[in-house]
């Protein structure tokens, strides 16, 4: 299993040799980051003694011990006890110290694959669950509702029989998509309609072979039905000469190829290729700094939606949201349909941004789809509207995904690129609940690697970042709701003993809450409700257990620290915080809040 469960971070110390003349000594660095980190070291050492960082936590020097005078001989192995009692607390205010600890075993950050040709196999679907995928995402612009099904029931299938993990499905709904259509007749242009139209994005119909496309060379777009030469492509959206102008960019795949408009007529668009390359199958199309005129659910996309009604999954992510209409509209249908599906808004489309407020705070978390993105804005906007979105979801208490691009190398190569692994790292230390994988694990050569560099970087990572992450405005979020002071105090005791929290829930709220002030330890949240335990593997450091809840509160309480003993998630004379809170009393009056410090 790739999430072994642990609840502490251990940190690694320099093992300082002061001898003259020895190898250390001579391999000592002289300046640099190095020098400095290996200089506080030893000042640290020449103190000694016990130190106590930062009010909400305890820590200790990286090789001093804690010394304790025994009175008497039974008092030797209590002294012990206390050492390691010391050792064992992180030390969560030394950066110097953090970049060089281990790892925690059990990764906070959650992966989200999406499911293809690659990996769309019983076989596949469990090693991806093995190597860490926390939710299984579909990409309803490929394949069809048959295909889809086979997937969801294989999903399933894993959560019944898994021990202590869970899959999240996640269905991605892409609006009203339109393609250019390459080289196929009208009858197959019309099959490829009937499955495909999903997402306001320009896509090539499948082609029998690509078209190179040299720079200098002029093309056409036209909205004609059933041309596909070498120069003219047709484009079965019917307002897309409307939706350019003389002068306009038009970008492929985001970049990868690049058209300028030369002239229009009332039924093409004429232009000169500036970067050339091969036009292959149901590629995007996008007009940099714009978005096209279509609305962000077709019909065909509630088609899309009712089977996912059907099917009860647990996510919804809905493309080119331009504004909060959008949201309200899908959660009026499915509050209507008495579908308990969560809302996560895609950021993506240059119309969306002036709404950035209103769309993820009607919605239940966003997704930073930096393709589109980048394709309709400037470049080198991306990384800072990628913070500035995490920081707006945090803020707002919702889920944030980090998509596009991520491992794109791994495609077709066995390891990521440098820049790829720091890409990954970078959404983590930002704060993301999740990181996401499209093409590489949907029709890559690599999907497990892919998910497994994904999740030692992340597991890297999160070693390093230190103190709670909590934005200090979270509780704006949560406001007149004494489960948000809970959540801030389980947070601060998890921190500062170095404990895993317990949380009981029927609807996930405080489990969510919990996540979103970033404990140092893991959330195990426990549900009878399997629906919400599926949800739950979407937010960052939650581990969501099924349990039936007994109606004696003392008995489930035994019964979940035995499980988690038995299943190896805690040791027995192991410490928890235990946090009875949320917006649904369990065992306990509406007005009563309480956390407790249990030992295993």
């Amino acid at each position: 299993m790739a999430q072994v469960v642990a609840t502490r971070l251990i940190h690694g110390a320099f093992a300082a040799n002061t001898g003259s003349g020895s190898v250390a000594e001579k391999l000592r660095p002289s300046s640099g980051f190095e020098a400095k980190v290996l200089a506080l070291t030893e000042k640290r050492s020449r103190a000694g003694g016990v130190r106590i960082s930062a009010a909400i936590t305890a820590g200790r020097s990286a090789r001093a011990e804690p010394h304790v005078v025994p009175v008497s001989p039974e008092d030797v192995p209590k002294a012990e006890e206390q050492n390691q009692y010391l050792q064992g607390i992180p030390q969560l205010g030394d950066t110097s110290v953090s970049v060089w600890s281990k790892p925690t075993v059990r990764r906070k950050t959650k992966i989200v694959c999406t499911i293809g040709p690659s990996t769309n196999t019983k076989e596949m679907i469990w090693k991806l669950a093995e190597e860490g995928m926390n939710v299984a995402r579909l990409n309803m612009s490929h394949g069809d509702h048959a295909s889809h099904q086979k997937v969801i029931d294989l999903v399933k299938e894993y959560n019944a029989q898994a021990q202590n993990n869970v899959i999240a499905i996640m269905l991605d709904t892409k609006a009203s998509l339109f393609f250019c259509m390459l080289l196929l007749p009208f009858c197959a242009l019309q099959k490829l309609l009937d499955v495909f139209t999903l997402g306001p994005e320009v896509r090539s119909g499948d082609l029998p072979q690509p078209i190179t496309l040299e720079a200098g060379q002029e093309f056409t777009f036209t909205i004609q039905r059933g041309v596909g030469t070498a120069d003219t492509v047709s484009v079965n959206y019917d307002d897309f000469v409307n939706d350019v102008d003389v002068g306009d960019m038009l970008l492929v795949d985001g970049g990868m190829m690049s058209l300028k408009v030369k002239s229009k007529t009332a039924e093409s668009v004429k232009c000169g290729v500036v970067d050339g390359g091969e036009l292959k199958s149901r590629r995007h199309l996008n007009v940099q700094g714009k978005s096209a005129t279509l609305p962000s659910i077709t019909e065909k996309d509630w088609d899309d939606i009712k089977f996912g009604v059907d099917n009860k999954v647990d996510f919804y992510a809905v493309s080119f949201v331009k504004d909060a209409a959008v949201v309200h509209e899908l959660k009026n249908y499915l509050n209507d349909a008495g579908a308990d599906i969560h809302v996560i808004v895609k950021i993506e489309s240059a119309d969306s941004i002036p709404n950035l407020d209103s769309i993820i705070t009607a919605s239940d978390g966003a997704m930073v789809a930096r393709g589109d993105l980048g394709a309709e804005l400037p470049i080198e906007e991306v990384p800072l509207l990628q913070e500035e979105i995490i920081r707006i979801c945090r803020s707002m208490g919702k889920a944030v995904i980090v998509a596009t691009n991520m491992l794109e190398s791994m495609i077709v190569h066995p390891t990521p690129t440098r820049a790829e692994v720091s890409d990954i790292a970078i959404a983590v230390k930002e704060g993301s609940d999740a990181v996401m994988l499209s093409g590489e694990t949907a029709n890559g050569k690599f999907p497990l690697k892919a998910v497994k560099v994904m999740h030692t970087v992340s597991l890297r990572t999160e070693a390093t970042i230190v103190g709670p992450q909590a934005p200090p405005n979270l509780g704006q979020a949560f406001k007149n709701h004494m489960s948000e002071m809970f959540a801030f105090h389980a947070t601060m005791m998890s921190n500062t003993l170095g404990t895993s929290i317990v949380v009981f829930t029927r609807t996930g709220f405080m489990a969510i809450l919990l996540s979103h002030y970033r404990p140092s330890g893991t959330i195990f949240a426990f549900t009878n409700d399997k629906r919400v335990q599926q949800r739950l593997a979407l937010y960052q450091g939650v581990c969501p257990i099924h349990m039936e809840f007994s109606a004696d509160a003392e008995e489930t309480f035994a019964n979940s620290l035995t499980l988690l003993k038995k299943q190896g998630m805690v040791k027995e004379g192991e410490q928890v915080a235990l946090v009875q809170s949320g917006r649904q009393p369990i065992w306990r009056f509406q007005s009563t809040h309480n956390i407790q410090v249990r030992q295993v």
